[in-house]
């Protein structure tokens, strides 16, 4: 949470995790280059790295793509989500050992400049068994690089939650120029049915959990309640809230998470002010909402998060009739104290 900044936020879970993925790329690299000596012996040590790191990276991207969308269906795999960045940046790396080398080797012997190279050494632009495919693959490099740098809380305290979220979200526009890249590439060099059928899986997963997320999450905000009191409006009974959770609301076109605590009752913004996670998803740790995305926790009868953390969300007015649970659709200001409602 944003008081300062660590090069690196480490704490003993993140080691563990750090630890696991690092000791997975390393069993899939000698893995791949196992079977690549077994069945091909022949293949360059350059072109085995190239591949090697390649496949690596693709692999990598797709663990990340799946997270996001895995979480929300599931909460038992938030832990994966505390470690994302550090998978991100690993991600980065295995793809800039792949496109370092596929530059060195096809575009650095020559007497131009290898970017230049890069993009003049094919002009074939407007062919689709011929395009230039390794263009793709650099500016997706690019991308990658650039949510790489700005992953750290340093950049998202600077540019915004909003912004910063924006950026990172380009992360399919990577994705897709990584299909091209490699589907592109199949064309002209040795098409692998083993690889394109990895990757349509791949793609075909991804796709499918985003579309399941998305319809869970629209059908969601469809939902509006018809019992309204005197402006109040029902959103369901007591009894449907566990102990130390919440249940996600659409009011007033906006997203509030109603928690039950210490036989109390609190609503408060579903936004996390970090990168928008979904609070209500989370659960009541030592007096505190805590978001299931990072960690980022606030008080749930002020929205504050506690001293010496500074965010601050909207909170909501809540009353009780009969078990049933009704809350006033006007947000009150960021940081409000509002009395929780005893039950």
């Amino acid at each position: 949470m944003g008081v300062n900044y660590q090069t690196v936020l480490w704490n003993r879970n993140k080691k563990i995790y750090d630890k696991w993925i690092i000791l997975g790329m390393l069993i899939y690299l000698l893995c791949f280059i196992g079977i690549t000596l077994i069945t091909n012996p022949e293949t360059s040590i350059e072109t085995l790295i190239i591949r090697a790191f390649g496949t690596l990276a693709i692999a990598l991207l797709h663990v990340i793509l799946v997270i996001g969308p895995l979480v929300r269906l599931n909460s038992r795999f938030s832990p994966l989500l505390y470690n994302r960045r550090h998978l991100g940046v690993s991600m980065f790396l295995a793809a800039l050992i792949h496109g370092g080398f596929s530059i060195f080797q096809f575009h650095s012997l020559g007497n131009v400049n290898p970017i230049y190279a890069l993009f003049t050494s094919n002009m074939d632009y407007g062919s689709l068994t011929n395009f230039p495919f390794q263009v793709l693959g650099f500016f997706a490099l690019i991308i990658l690089f650039i949510m790489a740098s700005t992953s750290h809380d340093f950049w998202l305290k600077n540019l915004s939650p909003k912004l910063w979220k924006r950026l990172h979200m380009m992360v399919y526009l990577a994705y897709t120029l990584v299909i091209l890249h490699v589907f592109l590439g199949a064309l002209q060099q040795q098409p692998s049915l083993w690889s394109i059928s990895m990757l349509s899986l791949g793609f075909i997963i991804i796709a499918g959990l985003h579309i399941r997320t998305s319809l869970i999450e629209s059908k969601t905000d469809k939902t509006k309640t018809e019992d309204i009191v005197d402006g109040w409006e029902y959103v369901c009974d007591i009894d449907e809230i566990p102990e130390d959770r919440a249940k996600i609301f659409i009011v007033n076109n906006e997203r509030i998470a109603v928690f039950k605590y210490d036989n109390k009752l609190s609503a408060i913004s579903n936004v996390c002010k970090h990168q928008g996670g979904p609070l209500g998803e989370g659960k009541v740790i030592d007096g505190c909402v805590t978001c299931p995305w990072h960690g980022y926790q606030y008080l749930p009868h002020n929205g504050q998060s506690p001293p010496p953390f500074t965010e601050k969300i909207a909170t909501y007015n809540l009353k009780t009739e009969n078990n049933k649970i009704y809350v006033h659709p006007e947000a009150m200001a960021e940081g409000t104290e509002v009395n929780p409602v005893i039950i």
